[in-house]
């Protein structure tokens, strides 16, 4: 299937409506610590979103989309987690059974999570990437509807939704900076921003432990990494997908890095001075910001993903 275009973006919105939260807008005062960097930032706080992430929006969009007859045998999906989440919540509420296949580093607060969305988890291998072999050799043999984390075009159109509430809210927004993981949530925003205010700036953030997509965009093709040095799971495919790489390529200005150490001291920041619970993966945008990883032209309007919650950044 060919990259979503606005058109669909605003499909996936109308169909979200009342089944998503929408998420709230917070601009950052001029406070204590740093205050040249994060003075009128705004945050998206999708760590707000039910199950504590943005991914139900391209869950729920992409099982919405499938046939009946299609998704009543049971869905299935690999996640490093917050996906898995997100399938395990759309699975409930639709009243399907789901499977969610996730790699071995998966956070134990993220598995109690899904059980209680009533989803049967399968642990298999080491990262995203060889729970999802799994997870698609599964779906083959027990002909049942899988979603992809990230590459899905109906995924990528429910994340864009994100983009378009920004815009909707807050249209004096010059940049937004988005934390990538597979790259379904960057894309989304991307397409979604690009059509409604061109020239916006979209700027990706990566741990430096896991440039799944910096390093493919500087090598021109898809590369895969050999080895994934990050404790922020959630943003560790070792590859990600030609569709999102075509999407990022064309529509995101650069893509920065940030280090485990900078993503918790700015998930501590958030928490410190908004009361913002952050995973490491959702402190990642703020991050790039605070360590200077992205440094805005004086007046510049900065637009944060807080694109997860949790407390692993925070203790």
């Amino acid at each position: 299937m060919p990259a979503p275009g606005l058109s669909e973006i605003r499909e996936a919105a109308a169909r979200l409506r009342g089944k998503v939260r929408l998420t709230p807008l917070l601009v950052v005062p001029p406070v204590r610590d740093r205050a040249e960097r994060a003075a009128g930032m705004v945050l998206k706080l999708e760590s707000l979103q039910v199950t504590g992430s943005f991914k139900p929006r391209g869950a729920i969009n992409a099982l919405s989309a499938l046939p009946a007859d299609t998704v009543a045998r049971g869905i299935v999906t690999a996640s490093g987690g917050n996906h898995g989440l997100a399938v395990a919540y759309a699975g409930w509420a639709a009243g399907v059974p789901a499977t969610i296949f996730l790699p071995r580093s998966v956070a134990a607060d993220k598995l109690a999570k899904i059980e209680a969305w009533s989803a049967r988890i399968v642990v298999a291998g080491d990262a995203w990437d060889d729970s999802n072999l799994a997870a698609l050799s599964h779906a083959e043999t027990e002909r049942l509807a899988y979603i992809h984390p990230f590459a899905d075009p109906r995924v990528i159109a429910g994340q864009g939704t994100i983009g378009l509430e920004i815009l909707g809210e807050a249209p004096e927004v010059d940049t937004i900076l988005v934390a990538i993981g597979g790259g379904g949530l960057i894309a989304g925003i991307a397409i979604a921003a690009a059509a409604t205010k061109p020239g916006i700036r979209v700027i990706g953030v990566e741990p430096t432990g896991a440039p799944t997509l910096f390093e493919s965009i500087g090598a021109g093709r898809l590369v895969e990494l050999a080895r994934l040095d990050t404790a922020a799971v959630t943003l560790a495919p070792r590859r990600s997908d030609e569709l999102n790489l075509q999407i990022i390529a064309r529509l995101v200005e650069r893509i920065v890095l940030v280090s485990d150490a900078e993503m918790r001291e700015a998930a501590r920041w958030l928490w410190q001075e908004t009361g913002v619970a952050a995973e490491l993966s959702g402190a990642a945008a703020v991050a790039a910001l605070l360590a200077g990883r992205y440094q805005p032209a004086p007046g510049e309007r900065v637009c944060a993903i807080v694109c997860g919650a949790g407390a692993d950044g925070i203790g």
